[in-house]
């Protein structure tokens, strides 16, 4: 009998860490069809891509949440790269 006083709480325990070991988890990962892409075409820079997807924002901001956003190494951007566009300017 004390035996399963002790494992029933355990175990009830392990279930509910898995749980929400397993949601946090999940939610960390973005989902690719959450975002909207747009390509770099030649002689682009992430400066103008910031300004023609968010024309009335401060490109400053736009290009430090695609950095961020795309894991970016620094503001250099490649034709034919393909850049998530955060959801703050999707549109």
């Amino acid at each position: 009998m004390l035996a399963v006083l002790i494992v029933v709480p355990l175990i009830a325990m392990a279930l509910a860490f898995a749980l929400n070991g397993g949601a946090a988890t999940a939610s960390a990962e973005p989902s690719t069809t959450d975002f909207q892409y747009v390509t770099v075409e030649p002689g682009q820079s992430l400066w103008q891509l910031a300004e023609s997807i968010a024309p009335g924002a401060d490109p400053r901001d736009v290009i430090s949440d695609l950095v961020r956003l795309n894991g970016l190494q620094g503001s250099v951007v490649h034709p034919g790269e393909r850049l998530a566009i955060p959801a703050a300017y999707a549109g």
